[in-house]
């Protein structure tokens, strides 16, 4: 393994998709930011597997939904000697499956805090620290969008889906107002992956339910997720910013 000297945040990284790239990452040499809300034992595991397999790891608590919670994050960040050069925006919510006609204002806008909201404040904070133009060393974003952004989940989660449409656009603004600042940005679209978000949604065996729709005819693993992102923000893509990869199987 080799040390980069370099800090990679992952956000929403105790489980799933978060904390397999935040595995990966370290493997790659980074000192990963394992950020986390609410799960702590597991976000703490992380870093302990990190740290027995030879890396280097340290978990912030923080709501990346708030100004107040990405200031502590990347103040948690500043007190490193290394400099940041990858975000992982991975953080993000959804409720139980429900149509569009029963959703309420505190629903929706709990969705676009977390999934919205946050990737712009951390993907601000990021660019400050990483542009050449304000003295980084420059950098990579990754921002984890959703294949629902395309089919916009109707019946189940529109909310979610238009937040990670958002996310979409975000990633494509972004990467052409800081291409000339040493950052790429790119997004990933994950199709359904056994993770314990459709748990969140009230379906915890939503993947195997709708396998024969895909036409690979199973769910992803996480950690075929991950290793699309760790592309991504590696310099195998040095010449790819403002792309969407989808990770779906071939669900389109």
């Amino acid at each position: 393994m080799t040390n980069k000297q370099e800090i990679a945040l992952v956000t929403g990284a105790s489980r799933g998709i978060g904390a397999a790239t935040a595995k990966l990452l370290a493997e790659q040499g980074y000192t990963v930011c394992v950020n986390y809300q609410s799960h702590a034992d597991a976000a703490d595991e992380v870093v302990k597997e990190i740290e027995e397999n030879g890396g280097s790891a340290f978990a912030v608590k923080a709501d990346i939904s708030t100004e107040e919670g990405v200031a502590i994050l990347f103040a948690a960040i500043d007190t490193k000697v290394l400099p940041l050069t990858r975000l992982v925006n991975n953080a993000g919510i959804l409720f139980t499956q429900i149509k569009l006609v029963d959703l309420t204002a505190e629903r929706i806008n709990k969705v676009l805090m977390a999934n919205v909201i946050g990737s712009f404040l951390c993907a601000r904070e990021a660019v400050k620290r990483m542009s050449t133009e304000r003295g980084g060393k420059g950098g990579a974003i990754v921002n984890v969008s959703s294949g629902a952004s395309r089919s916009g989940s109707p019946g189940e989660y529109v909310d979610y889906a238009a937040s990670k449409g958002a996310v979409d656009t975000l990633t494509i603004g972004l990467a052409k107002e800081v291409a000339a600042e040493g950052i790429r940005v790119n997004g990933i679209r994950p199709g359904f992956i056994h993770t314990d978000i459709h748990a969140d949604g009230g379906e915890p065996d939503r993947v195997a339910r709708l396998s024969p729709r895909i036409p690979m005819q199973r769910g992803g693993e996480p950690e075929e997720v991950a290793r699309a992102i760790c592309f991504l923000l590696s310099e195998d893509a040095s010449y790819t910013t403002g792309s969407i990869l989808d990770a779906t199987g071939g669900v389109v």
